[in-house]
């Protein structure tokens, strides 16, 4: 297939695909970059936000089935289309709920439609990678980085000019129908051909598999919590304003984004090893940095390492699963991502019910140890 696509082809439809990236990164940040102010909307607790942050791991596993199935049949150019479009469409009515069970309800559909997007985009990553024949998922990732960044960065600004969350989704839906509508005619119209490879809708990973999928696992847990309640504890904890409590997702996301596109470059330089152990202790001291020392400057740089830390992680892991012998690189990747997604999922829930048992001082700290126990689990990881 590669030798009847020409080089301008591949670079569109790589174009194409990126910006589908950043759509799904930009419709999750819009949503978390306004917690704070539709948490105040409906009057939550952190432990009631937690409940509703169940909502969204709720969603996106009843999706994944259906996902498989779907993109199997369809393709996933097909579902990507549909489910880009349902993401961005079920956004503005996060900011239309008035009940807390509205809101969960809501937040059960936009984790079906977002997951049923990010299996849909990161099977036309696949198919784009085997068209160049060489590692490019990172830089996709890096488009999923830079659309949060832009979705905190504007949830940010509507707060400051005090624009309520329904109408700023409603400015997001617009901008992801039209990438949406731009963008899907240049994806990969074909996937590969059915009944090559069965996967199993489960299999147990080896060793290997198992350690990857943890250090996925724990550096997911990370993100997630990042996305979810870094707002929420720099209004709670650092004491910042409605105008400025987005500013740590802000820093965040930036140094994610920024370190996912020299993210390759360092790898070949350092090592997979090193770059995983340098990685978890960069999330740890910027967590721990934050929690220790909770006032404005000091939690926005640890955050910012933070982002540095787990930048590298899920691409790393990645590359390392679809390299690994005793399984295919379709088997290896499902089975690692599925690990690593339960603790992007699960994890931001389970901060809620610590923060409202104890605090959300508490709850970073132990955030900080996922960071640190990456570090130590790198070890296993062959360089």
């Amino acid at each position: 297939m590669e030798l009847t696509i020409s080089h301008s082809h591949k670079r569109t439809t790589r174009i194409a695909v990126s910006a589908l990236f950043f759509l799904t990164g930009l419709c999750f940040s819009s949503w978390a970059s306004r917690i704070p102010a539709i948490q105040e909307k409906l009057h939550l607790s952190e432990g009631a936000l937690g409940s509703m942050l169940l909502a969204l791991p709720i969603g996106s596993m009843l999706s994944m089935p259906v996902a498989g199935v779907l993109v199997s049949k369809y393709g996933s150019r097909q579902v990507l289309m549909i489910a880009g479009l349902l993401y961005a469409g079920v956004l503005p009515t996060l900011g239309l709920t008035e009940t807390s069970w509205q809101l969960f309800g809501c937040l059960v559909l936009f984790g079906f439609c977002g997951n049923l997007a990010n299996i849909a985009v990161n099977t036309q990553a696949v198919l784009v990678e085997a068209m160049y024949g060489r590692s490019i998922m990172a830089s996709f990732h890096g488009l999923w980085s830079l659309g949060g960044f832009a979705g905190a960065s504007i949830g940010s600004g509507m707060a400051a000019l005090t624009v309520v969350p329904y109408q700023h989704f409603l400015l997001i839906m617009v901008l992801g129908i039209a990438i949406v509508g731009v963008a899907i005619r240049y994806a990969v119209t074909h996937d590969a051909p059915a009944g090559t490879e069965k996967t199993p809708l489960f299999a147990w990973p080896d060793k290997i598999l198992l350690t990857l999928g943890i250090i996925a696992f724990c550096s997911m847990i990370c993100e997630g919590t990042m996305f979810d309640w870094s707002g929420v504890y720099f209004k709670k904890v650092v004491g910042a304003s409605e105008r400025t409590a987005g500013l740590g997702y802000t820093a965040f996301m930036s140094t994610m984004a920024a370190f996912r596109f020299v993210a390759d470059w360092l790898t070949v330089r350092f090592g997979t090893k090193r770059m995983l152990q340098v990685s978890g202790a960069l999330t740890a001291g910027g967590l721990l940095l934050a929690v220790t020392l909770p006032y404005f400057s000091t939690a926005i740089f640890g955050f910012l390492l933070v982002g540095a830390g787990v930048s590298s992680v899920v691409p790393l892991v990645y590359s390392a699963a679809g390299r690994s012998k005793p399984s295919s690189p379709g088997m290896a990747l499902a089975a690692v991502s599925t690990i690593g997604y339960l603790g992007f999922l699960a994890g931001p829930p389970l901060i809620g019910f610590v923060a409202q048992a104890t605090s959300l001082r508490i709850s970073f700290t132990i955030i900080a140890l996922m960071g640190l126990f990456i570090a130590v689990m790198s070890k296993k990881v062959k360089a």
